[in-house]
C-alpha cells in the first residue's frame, strides 16, 4: 500500500507546518500588541510636534527654513522606504512597493530621477533588484525601532535637500489603520509647506513668539526634530502593520493546512478502502475458483 504510506507521510509533513505557523501566529499576536502600543504612544509627540510646526511656520514668514523652499529646477527626488525586515506577512509589503513603483515610473516620465534611503530588508533587496541608487541603509532594526539607527541614513537626504540637490523627497510606509487593515502610503515629506504641516492645527488666528536666541535657532532645531518624529512614526506604524499582518496571513495559513489535512485524510481513507476492497474481491474470486 504505497500509495497509502505516500499520502500519510504528506499528511504529516501538513501537520508539522501547521504547528509552525500556529506558534508563529501566536508569537506575531503578542508582538503586534506591544508594536501598536509603541505606535500609539509616538502619536501624541508627533501630532503635538506637527501643530507646533505649523504654527512657528505662520508666525516668521520672513525667515523660510530650507526645508520649506522648493527647488523645482532640480531633476532629482529622495525616497525613503520603510519596509519590514522579514517576510511572511501577506501582501504588506508587495502592496506599498508596488506603490513605489509607480511613483518612480510617473518621476522618470517627467525625466526626474531618483535616489533612494532603504529602512528594512525587503526594501533593500528590492530597490537593489530594480537597480534604484541606495545612497544609506537601515536594516535590521528589531521589534523595537530607535531613532539613532534611522536619523544617520535620512540625514542623508535632508543635507542634499538642504544643499538644493533634490527636488523634493518622499516617506513610503505602511500606515496601521486596524489589525485587518493596513494602507500604503507615498507621502510627500520635503518640502514643507504650511499646509501639508498643519493640517487641520491651522486656523485663522495670528501666531507670533518671542524666539531666544533667536527665530533661525528655534525653527532650524524644531523643523529637523519634526520630520525624525515623522520618520521615526512610520516606522513605528510600519511595525505594528507588519505585526498585524504576520497574525492574520499566519492565521490563515494554519486553517489552510487544517483544510489540506482533512482533504489528504479523505482521500488516505479512500485509498485505504479501495486497498480493502480489492483484497476482498481477490479472496473471495480466489474462493469461488477453488
Amino acid at each position: 500500500m504505497a500509495a497509502g504510506k505516500e499520502i500519510r507521510g504528506k499528511i504529516k509533513s501538513v501537520e508539522n507546518t501547521k504547528k509552525i505557523t500556529k506558534a508563529m501566529e501566536m508569537v506575531a499576536a503578542s508582538k503586534m500588541r506591544k508594536a501598536q502600543d509603541r505606535m500609539r504612544a509616538a502619536r501624541p509627540y508627533a501630532e503635538k510636534i506637527r501643530s507646533l510646526a505649523a504654527n512657528l511656520s505662520q508666525a516668521t514668514p520672513e525667515y523660510k527654513h530650507p526645508f520649506m523652499v522648493a527647488h523645482d529646477e532640480s531633476k532629482l527626488a529622495g525616497f525613503i522606504v520603510v519596509t519590514t525586515d522579514k517576510g511572511l506577512c501577506g501582501g504588506l509589503n508587495t502592496n506599498m512597493l508596488r506603490m513605489v513603483t509607480t511613483k518612480l515610473r510617473e518621476l522618470e516620465a517627467q525625466g526626474v530621477k531618483a535616489e533612494a534611503v532603504a529602512i528594512g530588508n525587503k526594501g533593500y533587496g528590492f530597490l537593489n533588484r530594480i537597480g534604484a541608487k541606495i545612497v544609506a541603509h537601515a536594516i535590521q532594526l528589531g521589534d523595537k525601532p530607535h531613532l539613532d539607527k534611522l536619523v544617520g541614513p535620512v540625514k542623508v537626504l535632508l543635507d542634499a535637500y538642504s544643499a538644493g540637490r533634490l527636488q523634493a523627497v518622499y516617506l513610503c510606509y505602511t500606515r496601521f489603520i486596524n489589525t485587518m487593515k493596513q494602507e500604503p502610503v507615498v507621502e510627500q515629506l520635503l518640502p514643507l509647506s504650511a499646509e501639508s504641516i498643519g493640517g487641520d492645527a491651522l486656523s485663522s488666528s495670528t501666531w507670533d513668539y518671542i524666539y531666544e536666541p533667536s527665530a533661525p535657532a528655534v525653527i532650524d532645531e524644531l523643523l529637523l526634530r519634526y520630520v525624525e518624529a515623522l520618520v521615526y512614526q512610520a516606522t513605528a506604524e510600519n511595525l505594528a502593520s507588519e505585526q498585524s499582518a504576520r497574525m492574520v496571513a499566519m492565521k490563515s495559513a494554519t486553517d489552510n493546512a487544517g483544510n489540506v489535512i482533512g482533504e489528504l485524510k479523505l482521500v488516505y481513507n479512500k485509498t485505504r478502502q479501495a486497498a480493502i476492497t480489492k483484497e476482498l474481491s481477490e479472496i473471495v474470486a480466489g474462493a469461488a475458483a477453488v
